[in-house]
């Protein structure tokens, strides 16, 4: 893509989904990890010192002696081009808008900024446009860099398989239930046992995340902010003993009528913008339909295109609205360090890293 990759940095680099950005991107061809930060804990120590690794590939060797810097504009100036937030919402609010002012562009996944009018919220297959909010948050706030957020882990998941209907034959209503993985908590996340041989119908915050990010993400770009969809969007929340992998039951009303077979052929043949451009993070097919009874599933579909795809199954008729079907995908791939990634690589190549 480039002549040199360029050069990143990762803030709160030693929580879960900052090792998901250190494992996506050990070998990203457009990215290079030069920059590690973290909490006033973990700055000064190495890398492998803060951290208590938890994925399940190795902590990348050469990385490991890399010392763990501030999470300050000034502590990384001079050592990455972009960012990529980890950061908690609470930590996030205050320092992703220092690191814009200071000149970077911040990828970011936390919650903390989705909602103001001028950040965009972005899934590249679903509102590819709606980067271009960039330029009009630099003009309004004075930064010479800028933020870029990537939506709720459910939300990324649920609007990437309603894109292709909403296209196709419009979106009236959508309920959706979710069946929220365990480490959509953060480490060390549930106590035991108030997770084991149990179901938690309560995560905070999380309906109305679904609820509102949703019709951000389909709303219509009007060149100084977002039009939201006029979609009506009710979400129900639940945390589960599974490791990874959200799994969400949709039912949808259409705006017209649609055949089964219409409503497969939709996701089947759905392609985005970072297909088209063959995006290194960009799975491809982005929406994957299981034809099985009794599929998907976590263990056997979260790690589906890369971690990057959408699973969709059990698409059926419904007798109160028009169609619901089973949807699962890897809540901390695409539903967080993955997005993010994904974000960048699509402002690079549509020109906003220049």
């Amino acid at each position: 893509m480039a002549e040199r990759r360029l050069r990143v940095g990762i803030l709160g680099a030693t929580g879960a989904v900052g090792q998901r950005f250190v494992q996506l991107l050990e070998h990203h061809p457009w990215f290079e990890i030069t920059a590690l930060a973290a909490s006033s804990r973990s700055a000064g120590q190495t890398y492998g010192e803060a951290t208590r690794w938890i994925l399940n590939t190795p902590l990348p060797e050469a990385l490991a002696d890399r010392v763990v810097l501030p999470a300050d504009p000034e502590a990384l100036a001079g050592t990455c081009d972009i960012i990529f937030s980890a950061l908690p919402a609470s930590r996030a609010r205050e320092v992703e808008p220092r690191f814009a002012a200071a000149g970077f562009p911040v990828f970011s996944n936390a919650s903390a900024l989705r909602m103001e009018p001028d950040v965009p919220l972005v899934i590249p297959e679903v509102n590819p446009d709606h980067l271009a909010l960039v330029r009009v948050q630099q003009k309004r706030r004075g930064w010479s860099g800028y933020v870029v957020t990537n939506p709720n882990c459910s939300t990324i998941h649920l609007v990437s398989a309603l894109k292709p209907l909403h296209d196709a034959f419009g979106l009236e209503a959508v309920i959706v239930t979710t069946l929220q993985a365990l480490s959509g908590a953060g480490y060390p996340g549930v106590p035991s046992l108030d997770i084991i041989d149990n179901l938690i119908p309560y995560i905070r915050n999380e309906e109305e995340k679904i609820e509102t990010e949703s019709r951000k993400l389909l709303g219509r770009y009007t060149g100084d902010g977002v039009e939201f969809a006029d979609i009506r969007l009710s979400a129900a929340v639940h945390r589960v003993p599974v490791t990874d992998g959200h799994t969400e039951a949709v039912v949808v009303k259409l705006k017209r009528r649609a055949t089964l077979a219409e409503v497969k052929e939709a996701f089947r043949t759905f392609r985005g913008v970072p297909q088209e451009l063959g995006l290194p993070t960009a799975p491809d097919p982005a929406i994957i339909v299981r034809e099985e009874v009794d599929r998907p599933q976590p263990r056997l579909d979260r790690d589906a295109g890369g971690g990057m795809a959408t699973t969709v199954g059990r698409v059926r008729p419904d007798p109160i609205f028009d169609y619901k079907f089973v949807l699962l995908g890897h809540n901390t791939i695409r539903g967080a360090a993955g997005a993010s990634i994904l974000n960048a690589e699509l402002a690079l190549k549509t020109g906003y890293l220049d």
